[in-house]
């Protein structure tokens, strides 16, 4: 089962704010993707959410657009910032990334982004979203969210 980011948002309002504001502190995250013999492949990449999706753009041909027509699994870590601190959590996102080729909504994102080229652009299928952090400097708290089940919540000291 999977659902884009509108469906996430609906069904959690307040984790969703969280990983948006966690993405939105800086620019560049990491994108895990998959080779063509099945080992990960990471690279930076810049996200956007736009009109209730989550958007992957990339550089024409890139390696990871390539990856993704491929196998259009995905696994997306928020940059965690400088030091230890990571405010907010480390945040992660797991689905499937769909490239679009429509025009107008190509057009739409470009509007939009502004990006410096042509590009791959891809809108995503989540399948897991997950929140780490720390609470009162004692529990290690991980929040799980998958399409049609309730948020799960797991404290460990």
């Amino acid at each position: 089962m999977t659902a884009n980011w509108a469906a996430f948002a609906t069904a959690e309002p307040d984790l969703a704010g969280t990983v948006e504001k966690r993405f939105g502190a800086y620019t560049h995250h990491i994108l895990a993707t998959l080779r063509k013999d099945g080992s990960p492949r990471t690279s930076g990449l810049e996200v956007r959410f736009l009109n209730g999706e989550l958007w992957l753009g990339m550089m024409p041909d890139s390696l990871k657009a390539l990856d993704l027509r491929r196998d259009p699994r995905f696994a997306l870590q928020a940059n965690p910032g400088e030091g230890t601190g990571m405010g907010g959590g480390d945040v992660r996102i797991s689905g499937r990334a769909i490239e679009v080729d429509d025009v107008e909504t190509k057009a739409g994102y470009v509007e939009e982004v502004e990006p410096p080229e042509q590009l791959h652009l891809f809108r995503t299928e989540l399948t897991e979203v997950v929140r780490t952090y720390v609470e009162d400097d004692t529990y290690l708290v991980v929040q799980v969210w998958t399409p049609g089940a309730p948020l799960r919540t797991i404290k460990r000291t």
